[in-house]
């Protein structure tokens, strides 16, 4: 009989402590019966009682389940939209700068490239050259033949 009356002694302590948690954590304006500091006082002073008309009479009805009045889809939120358009820009730069250092690092490893190149062919701008006439091995004891 006793560890049934400290059983239900336990019981009710967890029950008034999880009642107060709930009743504190409720917004003023949807606690229904009594204000929310006369719960408080329910509660206290009726233990085992108070938590049960907590329950019953002044809960606040659904609120878990209801969701806000004022969501919005992510797509419809200006805010978010400006958001995701900064983080794009802010990779975008990453990108960029992580880029240029990986080119700067080449760079450096690799010294025969540089940004001035000593031969006008490696660029490809450079005008074509001219073909050097070499001179045919003609005897000059033959006769031209054009004449």
């Amino acid at each position: 009989m006793v560890r049934l009356l400290i059983f239900a002694a336990v019981v009710s302590v967890a029950l008034m402590i999880y009642t107060l948690i709930e009743c504190s954590r409720a917004q003023k304006h949807l606690v229904r019966s009594l204000p929310k500091t006369a719960w408080f006082v329910v509660i206290i002073i009726l233990p085992l009682i108070g938590a049960i008309l907590w329950f019953v009479l002044g809960r606040p009805v659904n609120t878990g389940n209801q969701p806000s009045a004022h969501q919005t889809a992510p797509d419809d939120d200006e805010d978010f939209l400006r958001q995701l358009e900064v983080w794009r820009r802010q990779q975008q730069r990453e990108e960029e700068s992580k880029a240029r250092e990986q080119e700067l690092k080449s760079q450096a490893k690799d010294p025969k490239r540089s940004d001035s190149p000593s031969k006008p062919e490696d660029t490809g701008s450079a005008a074509p050259e001219k073909p050097e006439h070499k001179p045919e091995d003609t005897d000059s004891d033959a006769p031209d033949s054009k004449a």
